[in-house]
């Protein structure tokens, strides 16, 4: 193993490969031995596929941004002909794909040495990755007896151990970022429609889901932003296009900005006094930056936005299950599928064509008050989520009541009350891990822009990385 192999990021990785300093094969054989060490712990790692690892470097790597770097997919989406999955789900389990998708044509264009996928929990529901399927939940490097977060909660762990150092994940609600929360590390969530969705995918999630990554640095996430920007053809929605790109843009700090500081919930509720007290640290932060920071928070319809994206993922939920079991020639068995599931095809009946196009037109209704709002902002700040990380078993798919799962008291919603709200408007958010509580647990900082202003943001967490350095903090359990 090269002994400092988890203090480097993707890109001195990718530097150290192109200068003859260490090959793929070296790298890839210190990834796959930290897996087989870390992963009996964590469970983070799954559907290692070292042939088709090895079989690339044979071929020949593409000179991209990474070339020679370890790499893992989600196990959901990302579909790719030589990296079969479960989609976190036994009803899924062993999936194969006839063609690669478009952002893994792209991912893997980048050079990245890609040898295994990473746990999600079913149908990528949840803020915690404990799928039946893996035999037990994924725990977190910091504190093995929390949740490092879901859907992309494989991908935060493995990342933050050091077993790659950066991992691909997807944000429907918040399922890059709430990891990147939980596991100290930079998430960001592009505007809506930035990376490809085809061909197996026209919208995800009426457009609220897209793909993303698990990253130590802002400058790795910056690189792959770029490389993955783009719409496919045939595409139903365009984001607004980039200017110079990401790597260009955190070359020079962004401009001083004014940033609505929100220490509550959306909605005005409280949130944990260290996630409070990490809000107002950054806000600091930012004030000694030169950036204006004031207290605002939006007035736009919180809990209007959140029944419509339950009855929406409810809908798709209850889809992707149908689909299945129709291609395959017989109904859903038992134990197939976990109780959230199976409560999301209990709410999926009852939702009507016209109240699924209601629904939609509700998110597309928040997404104009948030605009709203942001026009006389350029940041709202607030934290990634309303508390530390949550303990293992805490959002176990065990609950039917898939309402009551997302929206009960002290549910999903109320756990996660910020992340969604920008999948829903489509704006870009980012989650940056600039404090720690006094148990020594990750608290992420959320900061959301206008949309289609990746660049801006990602410049301005380039900004508070040079000021506050997280890359030194390394989790009990990591390589």
């Amino acid at each position: 193993m090269l002994d400092d192999y988890a203090a480097q990021d993707a890109t001195a990785l990718s530097a150290l490969v192109a200068a003859g300093e260490v090959t793929a094969g070296e790298l890839l054989d210190t990834a796959l031995d930290a897996a087989e060490r870390l992963n009996p712990a964590l469970n983070a790692v799954v559907l290692v596929q070292e042939g088709a690892a090895r079989e690339a470097i044979r071929k020949g790597l593409p000179e991209g941004s990474f070339r020679g770097v370890p790499f893992l997919l989600k196990d959901l989406g990302c579909e790719a002909v030589d990296f079969p999955s479960h989609n976190g789900s036994r009803l899924f389990s062993d999936t194969r794909y006839p063609v690669d998708s478009a952002i893994w044509d792209r991912i893997r264009a980048t050079g990245v040495v890609t040898f295994g996928r990473t746990t999600a929990p079913e149908g990528g529901v949840g803020p915690a990755t404990e799928s039946a399927v893996y035999g037990g939940p994924t725990r977190n490097p910091w504190d093995l007896a929390r949740t490092p977060g879901g859907s992309s909660g494989g991908a935060g762990a493995a990342v933050a151990a050091g077993i790659v150092p950066v991992a691909h994940g997807s944000d429907g609600g918040g399922s890059v970022r709430i990891p990147a929360s939980s596991c100290g590390l930079f998430g960001f969530k592009a505007t809506r429609a930035r990376f490809p969705d085809g061909p197996y995918t026209g919208e995800g999630w009426a457009g609220m889901a897209i793909d993303g990554f698990l990253t130590r640095s802002v400058r790795d996430a910056a690189a792959f932003h770029d490389a993955c920007a783009g719409a496919d053809p045939g595409a139903p929605y365009w984001a607004p296009p980039l200017g110079a790109g990401h790597v260009a843009a955190i070359a020079r700090p962004p401009r001083r900005l004014r940033v609505a500081l929100c220490d509550t919930m959306l909605d005005g509720r409280p949130i944990h006094t260290d996630c409070r007290a990490a809000v107002h640290d950054a806000a600091q932060l930012l004030e000694g930056l030169g950036h204006h920071v004031e207290p605002a928070r939006p007035t736009a319809d919180i809990a209007g936005m959140m029944r419509a994206w339950t009855d929406i993922v409810a809908c798709g939920t209850a889809l992707s299950i149908r689909a299945k079991c129709t291609a395959r020639g017989r109904p859903l068995e038992a134990e197939e599928v976990e109780n959230v599931a199976l409560g999301a095809i209990d709410h999926a009946a009852t939702v009507s064509g016209a109240d699924y196009l209601a629904a939609v037109g509700k998110v597309h209704a928040f997404g104009r008050q948030l605009a709203a709002f942001f026009q006389p902002w350029d940041i709202l700040l607030t934290a990634t989520l309303a508390e530390p990380p949550a303990a293992i078993g805490r959002f176990a798919h065990t609950d039917r009541d898939f309402v009551h799962f997302r929206t009960g008291p002290g549910m999903v919603f109320d756990y996660s009350p910020f992340c969604a709200a920008f999948n829903a408007s489509g704006q870009p958010a980012a989650s940056v891990p600039l404090f720690w509580n006094g148990a020594g647990l990750p608290i992420g900082i959320h900061l959301a822009a206008r949309f289609g202003a990746d660049e801006e943001l990602m410049a301005l967490c380039a900004e508070l990385e040079a000021a506050r350095p997280w890359a030194h903090r390394r989790p009990p359990i990591h390589v």
